[in-house]
């Protein structure tokens, strides 16, 4: 109440209304060590309620985690604190996950459980051994995704993640019942969850419900009733307890009706030492847990240890300088989906933490390799997943079990599809979350499905996103590099970007050096001095290639730049830049897509070739010829403007 009403901002509401759940679940269950809140055995506290986040940085600071001060407190959402309005998992230690926009924490959590699993089931009882616990919101599982995070975990019987619902009835508009009257409980059980109703502000309650909770063989809910605003004499249970300060009369008669008389920020010792102890309680089995990891034999504790750190293997440059070389000896005319299966054959073995999945498409994005194995319910010793047609909710649990440790997930559905997962995709993003999105059907080269699956925008849309990487290959050997690219990267997403029709082989040469690591290059330099240069990125590569040959023939000479990756390219140094971008007078661009984006490379005044509208319904080749993307109309227009 003291941080929010210092800040003049934030959402008291919900930690006075749930501080009874989160004092009984940190004082008699998580198993944690303050000292250590990066332990990899711990269980994970994910505040999927973000807004409620002055309740999980107090927690942090009475547990004693270093640097979460009362300094830290009282600067609460004020620039480059530690305690934003919103938690970060990268600006806070003992933040799991980025949360906030609702129903994000409690689909994330799912990647979180499943990860827990997973890892268990590889190295046992001794070293993975823990559980995932969720604070949400009525927002929470009103939010669409919601829906999709619970069926999953139900399905797949995610047993070890308890989610207390914060009960309160109330929104930002008022009572939840002006627009929601859902049975939780009842839809919750529907999902295969165990799911119980308990009074949130009664310990002993709480403390039995979750104590069987932990022993069932499904997911558990618990509907924990509370009041938002608990202790405030006008506010409480109502909307003004939920977005904004209490106020100095109102601050004071809850803390009158609390019998709290210490000055603000004021902890007495004897509560302050009470929580240092529960702070401490997990320290005994977390050296116990460090004895059995060093007990192990050298070469498994070494991978454990590497996977959980994300360190990447060091065959995976090796593997992939094979592969290109294998490549250049026997190319392949295939779509790039194709290729990214040809490449995983060779990266699943060189990163056992790879972990596949697929939003039902698992035919069509070519995810699932011959030596993988697929999780189900209660079996959890796999590396592929089926995630259903949940979009949103794959994206979602990848970033838990991202961020969980011991995995890279990668996840597929078709390119146009991630207008569903989009806010999960944004939270790794903001996070720096690795994940890699493998988006096939990647332009109107899907033909006949027509425009409601044929990507236009969504290039330029996912580019836009800040961390975002997007790598679009033009053949088997750019889909190569660019999961390695993707797999390397620790720092944050990659989307590729693959088509559905056949390509090309373009590149002809192989070995350790990595063209696509630029964003671009010179795939095919002119014969004497460029008169034209013609950047393009997959599919359309085969057509600039095409128009330099015609525009050859009539002696005039231009060279062509493939960019597997539009924004990286963008990010390098301004001499890299110019050097790839060449001095040619006349620059064309030809993608299948919008130009949005193009212009930092070709200039206002540059030719674009591409789609200006939406796609159309028909075999892709009457597609590229009714929207004039082909070779002929790029030597066309580069002529024409040459004439000029």
């Amino acid at each position: 109440m003291d941080a929010v009403e210092q800040a003049k901002s934030g959402h008291p509401g919900l930690p006075m209304g749930a501080a009874d759940i989160a004092t009984v679940l940190f004082t008699k269950f998580l198993k944690y060590d303050a000292a250590d809140p990066t332990w990899p055995d711990r269980d994970r506290f994910i505040l999927s309620a973000g807004h409620g986040s002055m309740l999980l940085y107090a927690l942090l600071h009475l547990t004693g985690v270093k640097g979460m001060t009362v300094e830290e407190l009282k600067n609460f959402r004020k620039l480059d604190s530690k305690t934003p309005g919103h938690p970060e998992n990268f600006m806070t230690p003992g933040v799991e996950t980025t949360t906030g926009p609702l129903g994000q924490g409690i689909a994330t959590a799912v990647g979180f459980a499943l990860a827990e699993r997973m890892l268990n089931a590889e190295y046992g009882n001794d070293l993975v051994d823990h559980y995932t616990y969720v604070l949400a919101s009525d927002g929470d599982l009103m939010e669409g995704i919601s829906q999709e995070a619970i069926a999953l975990a139900g399905h797949l019987k995610l047993n070890r993640m308890i989610v207390l619902w914060d009960d309160n009835g109330i929104s930002i508009d008022g009572p939840l019942s002006i627009s929601d009257s859902v049975d939780q409980v009842k839809r919750f059980q529907a999902c295969g969850w165990n799911a119980v109703r308990i009074d949130g502000h009664d310990p002993k309650a709480i403390q039995r419900a979750i104590a069987r909770a932990q022993k069932s063989d499904k997911p558990t809910l618990i509907a924990c009733k509370t009041t938002i605003g608990f202790g405030a004499p006008k506010k409480a249970g109502t909307s003004k307890a939920h977005g904004e300060p209490l106020g100095s009369e109102e601050l004071a008669g809850a803390k009158a009706a609390f019998g709290w008389s210490h000055a603000p920020f004021e902890i007495p010792d004897s509560i302050r030492d009470a929580w240092a102890k529960a702070g401490k309680k997990g320290r005994r089995l977390r050296k116990a847990w460090t004895d059995r990891l060093k007990a192990r034999p050298a070469e498994q504790r070494a991978e454990f240890e590497r996977r959980v750190k994300g360190v990447r293997p060091q065959g995976l440059a090796d593997a992939v300088a094979k592969l290109k070389d294998r490549l250049v000896a026997e190319p392949q005319n295939v779509a790039t989906r194709k290729a990214s299966e040809i490449a995983l054959e060779v990266i699943t073995e060189a990163v056992p933490e790879l972990v596949l999945g697929s939003a039902d498409l698992t035919p069509s994005n070519n995810t699932k390799t011959k030596n993988l194995t697929a999780i189900s319910p209660g079996s959890y010793a796999g590396r592929y997943i089926h995630y259903g047609i949940r979009e949103h909710g794959m994206a979602a649990a990848m970033n838990g079990i991202a961020l969980h440790g011991g995995y890279v997930p990668a996840g597929a559905t078709f390119l146009v599809f991630t207008d569903y997962a989009r806010p999960a995709m944004r939270i790794a993003s903001l996070a720096g979350i690795p994940a890699v999105y493998v988006m096939t059907h990647d332009s109107i080269g899907l033909g006949e499905d027509g425009p409601t699956h044929q990507p236009v925008e969504h290039l330029a849309a996912l580019r836009a996103m800040p961390k975002m990487r997007v790598f679009r290959p033009a053949d088997a050997i750019e889909t190569a590099e660019a999961w390695q690219m993707a797999l390397e990267r620790t720092d944050g997403p990659t989307t590729l970007a693959l088509t559905r029709q056949n390509l090309p082989q373009v590149r002809k040469d192989g070995g350790a050096r990595n063209l696509s690591a630029t964003g671009a290059y010179e795939l095919s330099p002119a014969n004497g001095k460029a008169r034209a240069t013609i950047f393009a990125s997959g599919s359309e590569v085969e057509i600039a290639l095409a128009a330099q040959k015609l525009l050859a023939e009539q002696s005039f000479e231009v060279r062509v730049v493939s960019v597997p990756s539009l924004d990286l390219f963008l990010a390098q140094p301004e001499k890299v830049r110019r050097e790839i971008i060449g001095d040619a007078p006349i620059k064309v661009a030809v993608e299948a897509a919008v130009r949005f984006g193009w212009d930092s490379v070709i200039g206002p005044d540059g030719i674009f070739v591409g789609m200006h509208g939406f796609g159309a319904s028909a075999p892709y080749k009457d597609l590229y010829k009714h929207f004039g993307i082909t070779a002929e109309a790029v030597a066309e227009k580069v002529l024409r403007t040459h004439n000029l």
